[in-house]
């Protein structure tokens, strides 16, 4: 899955906790909670949507990683890299 797909789903995700944020006003590098309303249920309803969007664990105390849809962003890329060299690694006997 390439960055910009990433990025998107990721969007999409935040964008179904929080409607009424305008993308076009999303600044990556800046923490949510500093450009909206996002609080604590906020980010626990976003880790949910990215389960379900990238079949992904998101511990609570990883929290922190989800601030910023560059941090997500970068967070998702590294899950999905650890979940693939899970996946295809040597079988367990």
């Amino acid at each position: 899955m390439n960055t910009p797909t990433i990025e998107q789903q990721i969007l999409n995700a935040f964008l179904q906790v929080a409607p009424d944020v305008d993308p076009a006003k999303l600044k990556p590098e800046i923490p949510f909670r500093d450009q909206f309303d996002f609080d604590s249920m906020d980010t626990l309803n976003f880790a949910i949507g990215l389960h379900q969007q990238f079949g992904i664990d998101v511990p609570e105390t990883q929290y922190r990683e989800l601030a910023s849809l560059a941090k997500t962003a970068a967070f998702v890329r590294s899950a999905l890299q650890q979940d693939g060299k899970r996946s295809t690694g040597p079988a367990a006997t």
